[in-house]
């Protein structure tokens, strides 16, 4: 073998990809090569190929860039699937997993229905007071939600440092009512609730309280960051049903890792279009821009749970901003999706590309 082919196959090799969510080119890649005829040749072959073509037949929508879940036809209704896991914090993690995978349910419309989680606990760490205070919690999380948890599995296994927590939400939606995040278009308004990054300002709070403190901030406002978690919480359940009773809804997406500016991005490719979004009127939370400033973090770029980013006919974004503050929830209209394919931000006079990454800036201290 020649000894530079040799060389570059060991650096390919050891060519690491960075935390968080696979970049959107690599997933373009899987997604490709599944469809590949290597791959399909293995149907051809098996048993039980007319299992996987009735199958098939039902899917309304598979795996795509941008989509919360997947959905399946089941007849009078669309069944949704959605799996998601809890990486970021240890702290109320039962209480995280079902709010995230039940926000990708209603942010295509549907009703979250059934729960199933895989819990996976460090070794030399977990006591049985632990394994009960997370089950328990995701169990308490359900109910308050109309949820049915219905099974799942747990153990302590090797490899970990601090349980990770996986969830299977399964919702339903009237064919009807379904929204995809591919439905926005170009000229629909961009309408954002509650501010960001609200998960990311609590995570910081509870995972770095000790760090944050030596840096003068005080015990009221770590309590105060900490509480967003639950007030204004980061369930997304309450506007996403008001907005779909009352208007209709091109697109919603949950920006969940790499923050709001992933968020639109994931938005706007999914539908075709570009975005053009006002710095001056993105809801940041305050004492978010505080915590992230000291760990020099963008604050459009860390995990921003319970915000939730609406697209709809511009004509409409004033009535659905008055529906929701009337009800409690801030909203604001931010931007609006463009033609041409520019990922946009307006700062005073001056225009720019956002600037996103798939890997979240919480990865950067935790």
């Amino acid at each position: 073998m020649n000894k530079n082919n040799s060389k570059e196959s060991n650096t390919k090799e050891k060519s690491f990809l960075p935390l968080g969510k696979l970049k959107l080119d690599l997933l373009k890649e899987i997604f490709t090569a599944y469809n590949s005829p290597e791959i399909m040749n293995l149907l051809e072959s098996s048993p039980f190929k007319n299992n996987y073509k009735s199958s098939k037949e039902r899917v309304k929508l598979g795996f795509a860039i941008g989509e919360d879940a997947a959905v399946i036809d089941v007849g009078e209704k669309y069944l949704i699937l959605k799996t998601d896991p809890i990486t970021f914090t240890t702290d109320e993690i039962g209480y995280y997993v079902v709010n995230v995978n039940a926000n990708d349910v209603v942010s295509m419309g549907a009703i979250p229905r059934w729960f199933q989680v895989t819990i996976l606990l460090p070794p030399n760490k977990t006591t049985s007071t632990m394994a009960k205070k997370i089950c328990l919690d995701i169990q308490k999380c359900c109910l308050k939600m109309g949820i049915l948890l219905v099974g799942g599995h747990t153990e302590v296994t090797y490899g970990l440092e601090r349980p990770i927590v996986i969830g299977s939400m399964f919702g339903e939606v009237d064919k009807k009512n379904l929204v995809l995040t591919s439905g926005a278009k170009s000229g629909d308004a961009l309408v954002l609730t509650k501010g960001v990054p609200l998960e990311g300002t609590s995570i910081i709070a509870r995972e770095k309280e000790a760090e944050l403190h030596k840096n003068g901030i005080s015990k009221e406002k770590i309590e105060r960051s900490k509480e967003l978690l639950h007030n204004p919480g980061i369930s997304v359940l309450k506007e996403a049903l008001l907005a779909t009773k009352h208007f209709n809804i091109h697109s919603m997406h949950d920006p969940t890792e790499g923050g709001l500016a992933m968020g639109l991005v994931e938005m706007a490719k999914a539908c075709d279009c570009g975005f053009l979004v006002e710095k001056e009127k993105i809801p940041i939370i305050p004492e978010g821009e505080i915590l992230c400033s000291i760990y020099d973090l963008d604050p459009l770029q860390v995990i921003s749970s319970g915000a939730l980013l609406i697209a709809l006919e511009d004509n409409d974004s004033d009535s659905l901003i008055r529906l929701l503050r009337k009800n409690d929830i801030i909203a604001s209209k931010i931007g609006v999706l463009t033609e041409h394919k520019k990922y946009q931000i307006k700062a005073g006079n001056k225009i720019k590309e956002i600037e996103y990454s798939e890997t979240d800036q919480l990865t950067k201290i935790l």
